[in-house]
């Protein structure tokens, strides 16, 4: 928090952005990314989609985030030059910039510090995200396709690419659930603050009374398996469904069974991707789903009886984690940091940036407390 002192705030913004460097380890990601060039300039580099894809995305990632380290530093350097010309010249217009310099400093550079925050074993992964309607009847389904656009559109803001895996649309409006995969580094770090249930409270577009409805939505983040984890699934375990692919409405996507759904026998969970026009291809889709979710499983199983060694009774997330009230007054509010907003349509249009920070920032004194 800037304290007005110039120098005393300068100071503290130096600091910070030297703990960043010092956690980040700059020298080891140029070190990274020179191996990662190699790697790209491959001339077999494509043979190998998959692996091509992940090269290419760590590589744009590590070279971003240099980038942003060393802008911040350029400006830091810049700004206090900034100050002495005006104080030399007596200028108290260029005075004034510096100081509005670093109130955005104190920004850019407090948004990179969370990073630093994502250490996590799975931080550093891609990301699935599952939304599901609660309470609340066709108001919840709608609520769940607003969610869906939500984070999409924060996604959009920051390059994320995504891909929707499944969806399964209501009857009246909006959607019953829908899985989507976000494809970049550091995703499921980031966005598993936005696991738990989320609240709309607003006059309901649906009842010809226009009376108040509330209602619920369920967000469920997991990471992406990797090839070197080690999920076995025996085919005896798995019920394979095939079924044709539909839109809104019951429209056809297209003529043939190729969706598939896919039961985990013993533990009950069901995933099922539509996507593609080829019914080998959402099985293999599928089939990552399910070993990310059963992923996720076993290791919530693991936290569970650390929590009991530690006699931590209480679940991290809780129920409900957010409330956004359209109705009688505009406020969005997260229960656990109490951060909040009365910019309701920026925040529904992807703005959660402030809210995903203060997560992360709150899970971390949860971690330590």
């Amino acid at each position: 928090m800037a304290t007005g002192d110039f120098q005393v705030d300068l100071s503290a913004l130096n600091n910070t952005l030297q703990s960043i460097e010092k956690v980040l380890n700059v020298d080891a990601m140029n070190a990274q990314i020179v191996e990662l060039e190699a790697a790209a300039s491959a001339p077999d580099l494509w043979d190998d989609q998959a692996n091509a894809q992940k090269v290419t995305s760590q590589l744009s990632v590590l070279q971003a985030d240099v980038a942003r380290i060393k802008n911040l530093r350029s400006r830091v350097d810049d700004v206090a030059v900034l100050h002495e010309l005006g104080e030399m010249e007596g200028d108290a217009g260029i005075i004034a910039e510096a100081a509005t310099e670093i109130l955005n400093l104190e920004k850019a550079i407090g948004e990179l510090e969370v990073r630093t925050l994502l250490s996590g074993e799975y931080d550093h992964r891609e990301a699935l995200v599952s939304i599901r309607s609660g309470a609340g009847g066709v108001d919840a389904a709608d609520w769940a396709e607003m969610l869906l656009r939500m984070y999409l559109r924060y996604c959009e803001r920051h390059g994320w690419p995504t891909e929707i895996y499944d969806t399964s649309y209501a009857e009246e409006a909006g959607i019953k659930s829908v899985t989507f995969a976000v494809k970049a580094p550091y995703a499921y770090g980031t966005l598993s603050v936005e696991q738990g249930t989320h609240r709309l409270v607003r006059i309901s577009p649906f009842d010809n009374q226009s009376r108040r409805q509330t209602s619920f939505a369920e967000v469920e983040v997991i990471p992406v398996v990797e090839q070197t984890d080690s999920v076995d699934i025996p085919d005896d375990e798995i019920r394979v469904d095939v079924y044709r692919s539909s839109g809104p409405g019951g429209q056809g996507v297209n003529t043939t069974d190729s969706a598939v759904r896919l039961t985990h026998i013993p533990t009950g969970i069901v995933v099922s991707c539509q996507n593609e026009r080829s019914q080998l291809q959402n099985k293999a889709t599928a089939m990552a789903v399910l070993q990310a979710k059963l992923l996720e499983r076993y290791r919530q199983e693991e936290q569970a009886k650390i929590n009991q060694l530690k006699g931590d009774a209480a679940g991290s997330w809780g129920n409900q984690m957010r409330s956004y009230v359209l109705h009688p007054y505009q406020m969005v509010k997260d229960i656990r940091t109490e951060e909040e907003t009365g910019n309701t349509s920026a925040v529904l249009d992807g703005e959660i940036d402030a809210f995903i920070e203060a997560g992360i920032r709150w899970r971390r004194e949860q971690a330590n407390a």
